[in-house]
């Protein structure tokens, strides 16, 4: 358990810490929006609070009070002034990946019986769609863009200056609103197809205990600014991102695309990020092409060797013009969602750049370890938080076992499914299903998962079970195998693949084809005809064709080891 090395407000839920952090933040900037090249709008954290409140009045005053609402869209002010305004005294919020398809967008605003849902202007034709159909209670659209009310669809900007007319005429009924901390407030849907993916219901104290966590260990504070990356439907982004940074009075800024960042880190002056692996990598190689184009890359190569037992800070001053491509004002960088690769991690801190892990899940709301200053061990994603109890169970002889933690941050429990939740958790305990070790100082070295789920580098889940499905129901396949495959000499960059068993007579009489080819062709065709209907990191790169049956165990189970080890087998 890590120690605590900051002080912290202490908070019981969301809206406590906006009421709470007002007056203390007060005028200082908490959103810094670009406008036009050069032009930006600062918005202080006092106005920020006195939207919510604004717009929570509105849409309880609307008929909302109590219901679930949804929000989609691109991390930008309306979404996160959509989400507190929701969860802070309105009802229950529930944050969309707005890369899902139509039909999946659909059966989850279904599942989730949401009434109203925020959503910017890419995907209005998509939710109007989904609004008519007879399965959802879907009844209120908000545009995050139109500028008033029309045709049946409400302005997010008239709701909010309705909102501030109301409470001029003392409609307190936001303001006021009593919070349960302890009752679901945030539904988010686990990585997965609309039938397969759980929902994960959250408190107010699951997601506060958090902020209160990183807040005492991570040095973050009023005069930084946090460079928003990761989508804000995504809890890692959502809290550590997005609500963290209004509980410390920071200021956020909005990235404009992954090809950006390194423009964005200068243009904002960015101090902290959060974001995934991929992107770490991706920053140090243009580091890397930049210090090669002036003939710089040898001499900074030898530099490292000379200061490699020096101190972070010392390391900063050495690699200063490495710093000041970053902007010259990073101070700490995180890596979450997926594991990142020990020799980027240790190249990063050898030219001074604080760059630590952490990790967690969308269930424990979601961090559960991170490295700090002061306890950073490499390859390690920390101690666990402050309040956070982790231990491994079934063991191996080298102490590898499944994680399993307990605190506060721990879900409510999946919604609906209470076998999934007591499968998932026992005792107080919540199995992850990740393996791990902790090592004799408690410093925790995740190894990969229990399960078959595949990892992808941005963080994203692939369940190969729910694909197989999809796959198995072309005419003429009998089973299907999906699987990761490495590309090229990066470890961490898997692409999906599937082995695919094929009946050789419902091929040919289906599609009146006869060889190989013209086989390997037209179930290509029907895999990419599956992938339109999948977001994009979903989609099958690859297909191997058999007429071999899988290997499975007597309960006729794929046994997937055994198929990957196959797969993987040197030809002779």
């Amino acid at each position: 358990m890590s120690e605590k090395l900051y002080e912290t407000l202490k908070i019981t839920d969301l809206k406590d810490m906006l009421t709470k952090t007002k007056q203390q933040y007060k005028n200082r900037p908490a959103y810094k929006i670009k406008i036009s090249e050069g032009n930006y709008k600062i918005y202080t954290h006092e106005e920020i609070r006195e939207m919510v409140n604004a717009l929570g009045t509105a849409l309880i005053d609307i008929g909302l009070k109590g219901k679930r609402i949804a929000v989609i869209g691109e991390n930008r002010l309306e979404w996160e002034i959509a989400y507190l305004s929701v969860v802070c005294g309105t009802g229950v919020v529930v944050p969309l990946d707005k890369s899902l398809p139509e039909n999946e967008l659909s059966s989850l605003i279904q599942r989730a019986e949401v009434e109203a849902i925020f959503y910017s202007e890419k995907y209005e034709e998509t939710i109007k769609k989904i609004k008519y159909s007879t399965k959802n209670k879907l009844k209120h659209l908000i545009s995050m863009d139109r500028k008033i009310n029309t045709q049946g669809i409400y302005s997010q900007e008239e709701l909010i200056q309705k909102g501030y007319e109301l409470i001029k005429n003392r409609d307190t009924r936001f303001v006021n609103a009593k919070i349960n901390p302890e009752e679901m407030s945030i539904m988010l849907f686990t990585s997965g197809t609309t039938s397969n993916s759980k929902v994960v219901a959250l408190s107010h104290e699951n997601i506060c205990s958090n902020l209160m966590d990183i807040g005492s260990i991570l040095d973050v504070n009023e005069e930084d600014t946090i460079l928003s990356v990761l989508p804000d439907h995504h809890v890692f982004e959502c809290t550590v991102g997005f609500l963290f940074s209004l509980y410390k009075g920071s200021e956020i800024a909005f990235c404009d695309g992954i090809r950006h960042i390194i423009e964005n880190l200068n243009e904002y002056k960015v101090t902290v990020m959060a974001c995934v692996p991929g992107i770490y990598e991706r920053l140090f190689m243009a580091i890397r092409r930049s210090l090669e184009k002036k003939g710089k890359l040898e001499e900074i190569l030898e530099k490292e060797e000379k200061y490699k037992n020096s101190t972070l800070e010392e390391r900063k001053k050495a690699f200063n013009e490495i710093h000041e491509m970053l902007g010259g004002k990073v101070k700490l960088f995180i890596s979450g969602a997926a594991a990142l690769d020990k020799k980027i991690e240790e190249k990063y801190r050898l030219l001074g750049i604080n760059l630590v892990q952490g990790y967690g899940l969308t269930e424990t709301s979601p961090v559960i370890g991170i490295g700090t200053n002061k306890e950073y061990r490499l390859g390690s994603i920390g101690k666990a938080v402050p309040s956070v109890k982790a231990k491994v169970v079934d063991s191996d002889k080298e102490g590898i076992g499944e994680l399993i933690v307990k605190g506060p941050n721990i879900m409510l429990g999946y919604y609906n499914d209470k076998k999934a939740t007591k499968e998932a958790i026992k005792n107080g305990w919540f199995y992850t299903g990740d393996l791990a070790k902790i090592d004799e100082d408690g410093y925790i070295f995740i190894k990969g998962r229990k399960k078959s789920v595949i990892v992808l580098k941005n963080g994203k889940n692939i369940f190969p079970e729910e694909m197989e499905n999809l796959v198995n129901k072309i005419e003429g396949i009998k089973e299907s195998f999906i699987f990761g495959k490495i590309q090229s000499e990066d470890k961490d960059n898997i692409k999906i693949n599937v082995k695919i068993v094929f009946d050789r007579k419902i091929i040919e009489d289906t599609y009146k084809v006869t060889t190989d080819e013209e086989i390997y062709n037209v179930l290509f065709e029907k895999i990419k005809l599956i992938n339109k209907k999948m977001p994009p990191y979903k989609a099958i790169r690859g297909i191997i064709l058999t007429e071999e049956p899988l290997i499975k165990t007597s309960t006729n189970k794929i046994k997937r080891q055994a198929n990957l080890d196959a797969i993987n087998k040197p030809k002779n």
